[in-house]
Parts: structure tokens; sequence; C-alpha cells
């Protein structure tokens, strides 16, 4: 049958150790000691334990008399001390050799030690008995723990949690439980986990047996996670959540705890099935969301500290454990925010308005803007109807420019209102960003936050006097194309004007689809103004004469007479 050999569990070699037990008494002890040291009593054979008086200490060693027919003696370093010894004391020692070349007989004080020793602690201890010693050294896998006999504390078993370095423990004194005893190889292993766990186990029934929700302990702060804290109530832990560390905001346990303070807990949930225990910090205190109302009425103006910024807003603090939320929107009238951090910093002190008060959701919206004037308010008083104004292009759109009054206040200048006579494809034809220029106010909507500008509107409209007195039908006047349609050609006649010089008159010897078969932009040529309508704000053109549209039709064809009046039926607005 193969013995159970404990040193095995711990992954500690029984060579290692014998050695470093042989190590600490020099040699081997003898197999038998219970017959070694019986039989020691009755005669003076080698292995004999025997009773000796000191006669003398020389530098070499201790000379004993141990009432055998020559004096032995034992080396010096087998004794702790010397200043307690002196000439006539009493010790016992093992007789190891009889006679060497000296004709002295070796003793050994050491072995004897030990093997009394040996015989203490088994003739009084038993497995699972506890027992306290002095770490003398520390070995590979271990600490060794003298208690009259050199016994062995696996690095394991010296605590609950793993050690740092052991070697901290030699010199200390430690209370251990015998894990086993074996006898053969004279090997005692003890574990202090083993005792700390029971300790603890028996604390912890205790305390589950009288813990109680609703009762304030103290305890120690044991370990700190992410989500909150375990506090060691003195055998059992609780553990302390995150949320219920304070009523104010809180990112990271360590914030407000460091481990092994003391502090004092609410009981908040027991589970003594599970061994549970959840505690409260904050809970020690009233609630501030209890009268918030009455602390922040809705429209009061407060101050606070910005603690958190997010995409759609910024949280305030108005007091410990109660924020609220400036949103966005409620940042600035006129501003342009993209993210809140334009506006706002964290640890800035803000004014803020209180706008709504939820208790039941422990919400509070709050508004930097309404602490100021709204400008919109005042926008009609400020830019009335035809005042002019200047201001800055801020950007440019396919249907006009927007154009920058104050900060925030934007009006738009439509594409329509840029010009009276030039047909204006696009703002940047007229303006460019970030230009300043004077517009004149055309109308104002606060409701809807909009002021319409106009341009043109800077000067009279020559539609109404200036070009039908200089243009009359009739006149020839030279121009040049500037756009192509599928329905005809625009011609820049001057002073900003531009001509619709319809398809039908481009010829009139063949039909022609396509404009481009006639003319280019650029072409410069001569035109017959053949209608005004200054109502409409268009002028009606037609080729000089039916020469000049052959002549640019390469047309072998007759001539055909153009009569003045010819093309009048045929002008058709632009928009056709």
């Amino acid at each position: 049958m193969v013995k159970f050999d404990i040193l095995e569990e711990f992954n500690v070699s029984r060579e290692e150790i014998e050695k470093e037990v042989n190590d600490i008494i020099l040699t081997s002890t003898p197999e038998n000691i219970d017959e070694i040291y019986n039989s020691s009593l009755k005669n003076y054979g080698v292995g004999s334990i025997l009773k000796g008086k000191i006669l003398n200490i020389t530098d070499n060693g201790v000379i004993i008399d141990g009432g055998y027919k020559s004096e032995g003696i034992v080396n010096l370093n087998e004794f702790d001390t010397l200043e307690d010894l002196a000439i006539g004391d009493e010790i016992e020692v093992l007789l190891e050799t009889v006679e060497n070349e000296t004709g002295l007989i070796k003793l050994s004080k050491r072995k004897a030690d030990r093997i009394k020793g040996w015989q203490k602690v088994i003739s009084e201890h038993n497995e699972g008995d506890v027992i306290t010693g002095e770490v003398v050294r520390k070995i590979k896998g271990g600490l060794i723990v003298d208690i009259g006999f050199p016994i062995f504390l696996p690095a394991s078993q010296i605590d609950v949690k793993p050690p740092g370095e052991i070697a901290e423990y030699i010199g200390k004194e430690v209370t251990c439980k015998i894990l086993k005893i074996d006898h053969e190889r004279q090997n005692i292993v003890v574990s202090r986990r083993k005792l700390i766990e029971e300790e603890r186990a028996e604390k912890r029934q205790s305390i589950l047996a009288e813990i109680e929700a609703g009762e304030v302990r103290k305890g120690v702060v044991k370990n700190i996670a992410d989500f909150g804290v375990f506090v060691d109530l003195g055998g059992l832990d609780g553990l302390l959540h995150i949320t219920d560390m304070s009523w104010g905001r809180v990112s990271h346990p360590s914030e407000m705890l460091a481990i092994g303070d003391e502090i004092e807990v609410k009981v908040m949930d027991v589970d003594k099935e599970l061994e549970r225990i959840s505690l409260g910090l904050k809970q020690k205190t009233e609630n501030p969301w209890l009268h918030v109302e009455e602390k922040y009425p809705v429209n009061s103006k407060v101050k606070g500290e910005v603690v958190n910024i997010m995409n759609y807003g910024a949280f305030v603090k108005l007091e410990t454990g109660v924020e609220g939320l400036i949103h966005i929107s409620e940042m600035s009238w006129t501003r342009r925010i993209n993210h809140p951090s334009e506006v706002v910093a964290i640890g800035e002190i803000v004014e803020v308005v209180v706008l709504k008060v939820d208790k039941a959701n422990t919400e509070i919206s709050l508004s930097m803007k309404q602490t100021e004037v709204n400008p919109w308010a005042i926008i009609e008083e400020k830019y009335p109807k035809d005042s002019i104004i200047s201001g800055r292009v801020r950007n440019l759109t396919n249907y006009g420019a927007f154009i920058e009054i104050e900060e925030g206040v934007d009006g738009l200048l439509h594409i329509s209102d840029m010009s009276w006579s030039k047909k204006v494809n696009h703002p940047s034809e007229i303006v460019k960003k970030g230009e300043k220029i004077d517009t004149v106010v055309l109308s104002v909507d606060k409701e809807k936050k909009r002021v319409a500008l106009g341009l043109k509107q800077l000067t009279d409209d020559p539609w109404e006097k200036e070009i039908p007195e200089k243009y009359k039908l009739g006149d020839v006047i030279r121009g040049k194309v500037s756009k192509l349609t599928n329905f005809g050609a625009f011609v820049d006649i001057g002073d900003g004007l531009e001509g619709l010089l319809h398809i039908s008159e481009l010829s009139h010897s063949k039909r022609i689809s396509n404009p481009a078969e006639v003319v280019s932009i650029g072409d410069e040529i001569d035109t017959k103004i053949i209608r005004i309508e200054p109502g409409a704000r268009k002028i009606g053109l037609g080729l000089k004469d039916a020469e000049t549209k052959d002549k640019l039709n390469n047309d072998d064809s007759p001539a055909v007479e153009n009569d003045d009046n010819a093309g009048d039926d045929n002008v058709i607005d632009d928009e056709s």
C-alpha cells in the first residue's frame, strides 16, 4: 500500500525538505528515534542521548563529561549563544562517534535537541492542532517554522490570498494548523491559511446570524473594482456598489475610497442563503431630490458647475447629487453650435434658468440662453423694413446667399433680389463668400426667425423708366451671345440687360433645331429689338435682317425679305 505524502500536494520534493532539515541539524538523524531515546538511558552506544557536564569551553568547542571513559566535544556552532554557558552546567547531547583520532568522543547538542523536540511535538500535538512558532528561514516552496522542531509552511498556505515576498515573514511569529504529521519521515506540514479561513467562516456565520437590513456598521475597504467596493465587516464582505456611494456623480470608486479606509456604511439588503450583503454610503444622508422642486423652482436663475459634456448637451451640478441638463438647443439664441464644448468647458461655472423639474425621474432641464434677451424678440425694432444694413456673405446656396447681420443672425438675399435686369443663374455671379455688402431689409419674420434682404433694391428699377426710354422697337443693337438654350440664345446688349433671340428668329430659310447650329457663345452679332415687355422685364430680339440670317446659316437658298415687324409673334419667354 502506497502511503500518501502531503508534501506532494504542495509540489515540494521530499529530497528538498530533507536536505533543508539536515542542514539545520548538520547531518541525518537516527531512523528509530523512540528506540534510540529509550536505549540512550541504559547504554553508551552510538546514537545514545547522554546527560553530560560542561568541563571547559575552548575555541574549538565545548568539552563535555558524559560519563564515558573519555570526554566528548560539541562544536560551538551548535549553540545559539555562548553567553549562557558556564562550566559545570549539565546539558543533553547525542553520542555520534566513539574515540576519534583526537581521543575524544564526538557529541551533538543540536541532534539531541531535535530528537527531544520531535518527541515532544508528537507527544503533545496531533493533526488538526493549532501551534505557534517563529519563521526561521525561507526554502523552495515555503517557510521553515521553529516550534522546538523545524516544520514546513508551504507558500500556498501562508495566507488566503497569494502572498508577496514570503521572506518578509522571517523572524515573525505565526500561528498555524497542523495538516499532516509524517512519523516515518519526521515531516510536519502546517497551514496558516486554513486557520484564517476557519476563523473567517466562524465570524461570517456569526455576522450572518445577527446582521439586519437598515443597520449602520463599520468596516474596512478590502478591495476596489470598477463597479464598486468590497467592505470587510469583520469576517464577512459586503458590496458597496458605485451607484450607492454618493448622491452625486462618481466615475470610479477610487475617487472616493482607497483600500484600507475605515468607513461607516448602511446595510441595504442581506441574503443569508447566498451570504451576500449589499451596502450603501449615500443612504446615510437625505436624498437631495426630496426638496428639489422647492429649492429650484421653474424660471428661477441659479449657478452651477459643468461636470459632463455630451453631444446633445452639458450636465450642470447644482449641488451634490443634483444635476441638470442644458440641451444644445438651449445654449444660444443665435449661434450655430455643432458641439456643446464650443460654448462650455468642464469645471466652468455657468448661470442658467430652470425650465423644468421632473422629481420622479430625477431630471432638471436648464437653459443658458434664457438668461439673455432673445435678439429675435427685438429684431423688427433693430432692423425695420426698408432700412439699409451691412453684412458679411456667410454662405452661398443655389437659391441665394446668407448674409450675417450680427453674430448668429442671418438674412437671406434671394437670387431673384440680386439684379433688376440680369438673369442670375447662381449667387456667385453677383457676390462672393466672405464679401461685405450693403443690402435692404425687405421683410422680418421673428416667429420663423427669417430676414429677407435685397441687393437690387439699393437702386431704382430701370424697367420702370430707364429701359423703356432708352430702347425702342426696331432699334438695331450689337450684342454678344452669353448663353444658349434649347429655345434660343441670350444676347448681352449692355447695361446688364439680356435679350432673347428665339430659335425661330435665327433663320427664315430653313428650320433650326439647335441654336448652336447658327451661333456660339461669345459671338458678336447685330440684333433688332422686336419686343419690349417692362412688366415681364423681357426684351425680344431678332437678327438685323434675312441676309444676316442666311449668312450665319451658310445657306445657298435665296434670302427672304425680313419685315420690320417680322418675328414679333415669335418672341417666347425664356421660361418656355
